[in-house]
Formats: structure tokens, C-alpha cells, sequence
């Protein structure tokens, strides 16, 4: 805002000095969203770790990431991979005590997936047992697994019997069941099966004859006396 003769007139920015996309460590940032959320966008940063560099940096964490400087975008940058040269504190770092270098890190995108990968092979190739469970895709950090962390299909409660399916023959040794019995041959129609473990009835005389005595002997005993 420029006063000139008494009238108030607005200086807006050139196309030039404002960017709609500001690509910061790989990654691209809309210029319209404030700085210190477009930098904890990038893989690894945090609210927290943006905040830090933003007031080391001198940089107003409120105004746009479109209004940054080549010349702050470099520094920001600087910042997020070499913490330590800014006097950020090492507990604020996310690698500490690094296995190969032995020094404290702070890694940022692509770097992090790589590393992880590596100290996974590295846990398996030692067969500890952190290594086992990554191998055989269970939980390694202690965590509870009766209720959570399954995977595949799900399991069923497993009933006392097969039911079998309409139409289907049971299997060689396997008695049919007592409702699906068919008749006895040559029984009338509609007469029930003998119950299970009752005798059938004798056979009844024929039609018109007479009944045998009591005392009746064969013919071949009689014979022989």
C-alpha cells in the first residue's frame, strides 16, 4: 500500500514474485496454503518440526507458501535434511544412533521407506525374532493378536455334524436316516415302517386256512416211531 498525492493506491504482487505450486524437497505445495502446513506435508515433517525451522528461519509460519523466495525455499530444504547445523535439538530428530553411521539423522521422504526396508531385511537375514514375525506378517511390537490383526478369509464356528445338500447320496457305511426309509416291498401303501428295535409281527395265516394245533408234530417224527 503506497500513499501518493493523498489517495491510498495497492501494490500487488507480479505474476513473477508469486507461485501457484512451490515445489519444496520433491514435493509440490500449493502457493495458496500457509507455509508451515505446506512444509509438514512433506514426508516426515511435523507441525511441530516446521514450526521450529520457520522461527529459526525468520520466516512468518501464516503467510502463503506462493510468497517464498527461491533463496528461503533452499534454506528451508537445508534445514529439513541437516537439522542439526540449525541447532535443532537431537531428541527432535527421527534417527537417532543411525546402525551404519552411528550419528543422529532426520530422514525425509523417500529416504524413510528405504531405510525401514532395510532394517526389516536386516532383521530377517539375522533370523531374530522381531525377523520371524516380519516374515510371517504378524504383529512385532507386542501388540495383542487374539481379537485383532487377522487376515484372510473368515472362520467359522465348526458344527457337531455335516448337513448334507438336497439330493446329494450319503456316504458307504453311513446309515440313512429313519424319515427317509422307504416301505418294506410289497407293503400296502401308506404303511409305516417297523419302529427301530421292535420285531416285526409274525406272518399271518393264509386266507381261509386253518390255523395250526398247538400240538401238531412234523410228519417226519411220526414216521420214525
Amino acid at each position: 500500500m503506497v500513499f501518493i498525492g493523498g489517495l491510498v493506491v495497492f501494490q500487488y504482487l507480479s505474476s513473477q514474485e508469486y507461485r501457484h505450486i512451490v515445489r519444496i524437497a520433491g514435493k509440490d505445495i500449493p502457493g495458496t496454503k500457509k507455509t508451515i502446513i505446506g512444509i509438514s506435508q512433506v514426508k516426515g515433517m511435523g507441525y511441530n518440526f516446521a514450526k521450529s525451522i520457520l522461527d529459526i528461519l525468520k520466516i512468518n509460519p501464516n503467510s502463503n507458501v506462493g510468497f517464498l523466495t527461491e533463496s528461503q525455499v533452499e534454506q528451508i530444504e537445508k534445514a529439513m535434511r541437516n537439522p542439526t547445523s540449525f541447532n535443532i535439538p537431537p531428541w527432535f530428530l527421527n534417527r537417532r544412533k543411525d546402525i551404519e553411521t552411528g550419528g543422529n539423522l532426520h530422514l525425509i521422504t523417500s529416504d524413510i521407506d528405504f531405510n525401514v526396508r532395510n532394517d526389516i531385511e536386516r532383521e530377517k537375514g539375522m533370523s531374530s525374532w522381531r525377523g520371524f514375525r516380519h516374515t510371517y506378517g504378524l504383529k512385532v511390537r507386542g501388540q495383542r493378536t487374539r481379537t485383532t490383526g487377522r487376515k484372510g478369509g473368515a472362520v467359522g464356528v465348526r458344527k457337531g455334524g455335516k448337513v448334507l445338500p438336497a439330493g446329494a447320496a450319503p456316504a458307504e457305511g453311513a446309515a440313512a436316516p429313519a424319515a427317509a426309509a422307504a416301505p418294506a416291498a410289497g407293503g400296502e401303501k401308506g404303511a409305516a415302517a417297523p419302529a427301530a428295535g421292535k420285531a416285526a409281527p409274525a406272518a399271518a395265516p393264509a386266507k381261509g386256512g386253518a390255523a395250526p394245533a398247538k400240538d401238531a408234530k412234523p410228519a417226519a417224527e411220526k414216521k420214525a416211531k
